[in-house]
């Protein structure tokens, strides 16, 4: 009787063995399938894939995550100032509307200024044409928010009379949520002033 108990001890014993190694075996199992996926999708974030003719998957390199977003940042600033400030008795109100939505209360304090001052009252009443010529920016990615100055160079036409402008102009970006196809490159511009205007003198022919 007492080798019998002592084959039931060995028994329980070797099942605890095998059901301990078991629980191991799989805690390590799905340590390095968690390990392995978070390897694979950072791998995943720097490659695109896209469906060729024949229905093949395609792998894309993408363009390294700085410098996109910098090319999305100074379409973003300069989108704003050609819609902002880009305007004419016809467009205006879908250009500052579409312009509105990609800054924040600063850039809608400065709408309403120039409302309270009768900008757009005198764009319909003389019919005033602002063409925007250039948008130089200077951009600085180093921390979010990002701070950037811009330099916009613009007409106003009046029938035959035509005047340039420069307006420097201040501010920094965030990043949010995109929205296509109102804000595509999940961008807002916030903190924004009107540094400064000036007239230009005439162009010598």
């Amino acid at each position: 009787m007492k080798k019998v108990y002592k084959n039931i001890t060995d028994v329980l014993r070797l099942n605890r063995f095998i059901v301990l190694a078991v629980v191991i075996l799989c805690l390590l199992t799905s340590g390095l399938s968690l390990g392995l996926l978070y390897h694979y999708q950072k791998k995943l974030l720097n490659s695109a894939f896209a469906i060729g003719g024949d229905g093949a998957i395609v792998p894309l390199q993408l363009v390294d995550q700085q410098q996109k977003r910098e090319v999305e940042a100074l379409t973003h600033i300069d989108r704003f100032h050609r819609l902002f400030y880009g305007i004419d008795g016809t467009n205006y109100r879908d250009h500052l509307e579409k312009a509105l939505r990609l800054g924040d209360a600063s850039v809608d304090a400065i709408y309403r200024q120039k409302r309270s001052d009768g900008v757009y009252n005198r764009l319909l009443q003389f019919s005033l044409r602002q063409q925007i010529e250039q948008v130089e920016i200077e951009l600085d990615l180093k921390s979010e928010p990002y701070g950037f100055r811009a330099r916009t160079l613009f007409e106003v036409h009046r029938g035959t009379v035509t005047d340039r402008y420069q307006l420097d102009t201040s501010g920094k970006l965030i990043n949010v949520d995109r929205n296509f196809p109102h804000n595509p490159h999940g961008l807002l511009i916030i903190d924004f002033y009107e540094d400064s205007l000036r007239k230009l003198k005439p162009q010598t022919k």
